[in-house]
């Protein structure tokens, strides 16, 4: 699909530097890059997107941002840094910042995140495409298959057993898999919003949603150091077909906080 000349498309990567889980996570090296710059490769690999953003409180996080070509025109409030802080004030921000200060509309933000790292060539651009295809739509968010069904979970309100859902269905946890409807779970890939949505709206979704499905393989989301090594098991097989960064060495150094001999060389994308 070709999009129009005037369309303006901001890649948005929120990086705050207090991560609890896994310290220091947005730039902690993944497969011998940091973990950021993979949200900054797939930004660069797309052809819709014509201003890569970071939006972060940290200065290094910043400086590594910067060397792999991102923009970090803006330092993220305090007020936005903390760890009860949802994603719409901080994209809120980000968007009314370009607007009254670099005099820069984006007509559609795209979020990439940094801990949903594998994104297989060409994802970006189809949930682009996606919303483009669809003037009703608020917006676009990547699925994947659920691996487990939600119509057979449970709450535990005074020590009994409450099912998680309501619904038309005569007991759904007793039912086989195959007679319960087809879920999906959102996977922090990739959300493409309209301005309209977030500044309209004020909701980083918006009533009409659109699917983006990724295959079920993809969906590793890092909130914990188990993940995190099982994400570089698959990194070491080599069997997902990912956007990896790419690098050339330069003069310059770039210290990441978790791997001090990484301060001898600085890796940026070419």
């Amino acid at each position: 699909m070709k999009m129009e000349k005037s369309q303006r498309i901001a890649a948005i990567i929120p990086a705050r530097g207090g991560s609890k889980s896994i310290p220091r996570k947005n730039i902690r090296s993944l497969g011998g890059f940091p973990l950021i710059a993979y949200s900054i490769a797939a930004a660069k690999h797309s052809r819709y997107i014509d201003r890569i953003i970071v939006s972060t409180d940290d200065k290094a996080i910043a400086d590594i941002a910067k060397a792999w070509g991102a923009e970090v025109p803006f330092f993220r409030p305090e007020a936005l840094s903390g760890d009860s802080v949802t994603d719409f004030p901080v994209f809120e921000h980000a968007v009314q910042w370009l607007d009254l200060n670099d005099h820069y509309r984006a007509d559609v933000i795209v979020q990439l995140r940094p801990t949903s790292p594998f994104r297989p060539p060409g994802l970006v651009d189809e949930a682009i495409e996606t919303l483009l295809r669809r003037p009703d739509a608020s917006s676009v968010r990547t699925v994947a298959p659920s691996g487990e069904n939600p119509y057979k979970m449970w709450r535990i309100v005074e020590d009994t057993l409450t099912p998680l859902l309501q619904t038309s269905f005569d007991e759904p946890y007793n039912m086989p898999r195959q007679a319960l409807p087809e879920t999906y779970w959102q996977t922090g890939h990739i959300d493409v919003i309209r301005y309209e949505t977030i500044i309209g709206l004020r909701s980083l979704t918006g009533e009409v949603i659109v699917p983006c499905l990724v295959p079920h393989e993809y969906a590793i989301d890092l909130d914990n150091l188990r993940q995190w090594e099982y994400a570089e098991f698959l990194l070491e097989k080599g069997e997902l077909d990912i956007v990896m960064p790419q690098y050339v060495e330069t003069e310059a150094d770039a210290l990441l906080p978790d791997s001090p001999d990484w301060a001898t060389k600085l890796f940026k994308m070419p």
